[in-house]
């Protein structure tokens, strides 16, 4: 099984951040603007558009406040698995680290979604650029 691990650090607040990935049907809004155009809301799911064109039917697992955690999982015929944690760690008052980790597998697609993932973390740096 593959697992792409990314530890971002960005310049915002854990809290801020918190917001935006527990926003679950806002993320082509408030965490990943231009990598992801389009969110809908599903039941307990959200249909995502990415900026290639490519849609996924993301399904919320967990979304923990109190570890600042989400969990989603993707079923889809091209994936035999794919299961993914978000989680917002403190990194002082104005900064945080934003841990994402996907295990997935068929292991073909994960240079794939790796390369998806450093689009996302892009998108990610624009919505939370450092203080001027």
């Amino acid at each position: 099984m593959a697992s792409i691990h990314n530890d971002i650090p960005l310049n915002a607040s854990a809290r801020d951040v918190w917001d935006a990935v527990r926003d679950f049907g806002a993320l082509h809004r408030r965490l990943v603007p231009g990598f992801v155009t389009a969110c809908q809301l599903d039941g307990d799911a959200r249909v995502v558009t990415f900026a290639n064109g490519s849609v996924a039917r993301e399904v919320l697992v967990d979304c923990n406040d109190e570890r600042q955690r989400l969990v989603y999982a993707i079923d889809n015929e091209r994936l035999k698995h794919y299961s993914a944690s978000v989680q917002v760690i403190a990194d002082g008052e104005a900064t945080c680290r934003l841990l994402w980790t996907i295990d997935m597998l068929p292991n073909e697609l994960a240079d794939y979604v790796r390369e998806q993932t450093r689009n996302a973390v892009v998108a990610m740096h624009k919505a939370f650029p450092p203080a001027a």
